[in-house]
């Protein structure tokens, strides 16, 4: 089964308590199992200014589930936590994205695969490094050491482990 990272963020409807929820749904789906989450973080929107900050993860899946199967699941799960898509990064109760799928590149019109913008999110790469493996190498080539040296934390700050 292929290790897949996620991430998972929220800023609204209690963020935290989103998270939780979406690690119970996704400890759930079929045929996977939730192998490891990192501490909670929290960080300022990436998005519009206007609205609060948000309460970011990582968790680490070992699933059988093709990769848009996984997404189409993601999407459902969001949905149930009201999920609602009204501007481009805007707030919302919920965000689960795929970032990494094993040692897969993958270009479909749904899905890109690394994450496209991961490399510079330190609200992804750095609760990314407390459960991979220390010397990950993304499948386009990038080592995690090397993006994490690159992307100060910028106002990140460690909520606590889960």
């Amino acid at each position: 089964m292929p290790c897949v990272y996620l991430g998972l963020g929220s800023n609204l409807a209690e963020p935290v308590q989103q998270l939780e929820e979406a690690l119970a749904a996704l400890a759930a789906l079929p045929a996977t199992t939730l192998a490891a989450v990192s501490s909670f973080y929290a960080s300022d929107p990436l998005g519009p200014p206007d609205q609060p900050r948000y309460v970011n993860a990582v968790a680490a899946l070992d699933t059988e589930l093709p990769p848009l199967a996984l997404l189409d699941a993601l999407q459902t799960i969001e949905n149930d936590q009201g999920r609602v898509r009204e501007r481009r990064w805007g707030p919302r109760t919920l965000d689960l994205d795929i970032l990494l799928y094993g040692d897969r590149l993958i270009d479909d019109p749904r899905l890109r695969v690394p994450h496209y913008h991961m490399h510079a999110r330190a609200f992804v790469l750095y609760p990314l490094a407390e459960i991979a493996p220390a010397d990950l190498t993304l499948p386009d080539g990038r080592a995690l050491a090397e993006l994490l040296a690159a992307c100060p934390l910028a106002g990140l700050e460690r909520l606590g482990a889960v």
